[in-house]
Order: C-alpha cells, then sequence, then structure tokens
C-alpha cells in the first residue's frame, strides 16, 4: 500500500498538521506547535501555504485505515 499525504482525522483547525505529522510519523503536537510557530514568524506566507494545503490535500477515506488490504464490512 502506498503511503499518501492526507488530512488528519483528528482535527484541530483543518488536519493538515495532523495529516503531516501521520505521514512523517511525528507527533501531532509538536507538529502543529511548530506550524503555528512557523505562521506566527511568517505571517502571511506562512498562512497562505497553510490555506493552501487546507485546499490541496484530500481527505482521508475510510479505506485508508485498514491493513494490507485487510477490509471490515460496516
Amino acid at each position: 500500500m502506498q503511503k499518501r499525504l492526507t488530512k488528519s482525522k483528528d482535527k484541530v483547525i483543518s488536519g493538515v498538521f495532523g495529516g503531516v505529522a501521520e505521514y512523517f510519523g511525528w507527533d501531532k503536537a509538536w507538529t502543529r506547535i511548530g506550524g503555528a510557530a512557523l505562521i506566527l514568524c511568517t505571517t502571511f506566507p506562512g498562512l497562505l501555504l497553510y490555506i493552501i494545503a487546507a485546499i490541496v490535500m484530500p481527505e482521508k477515506n475510510r479505506h485508508d485505515d485498514t491493513l494490507d488490504g485487510e477490509f471490515h464490512k460496516p
């Protein structure tokens, strides 16, 4: 299964930083703190990049949580 960068279902605002943390295997809290610091330090460019990522990143669908093609019936 190919790893994809998607928004996290564990959202604070739009799930961008949670999705980045899940993709790289980082701690979500530290990723969000670092992302917030980046936005605050760069102001407009950081906020613009966050908004673009929130629009462009796909939502995680329900099949992304399955392991190795293991499907569960609802």
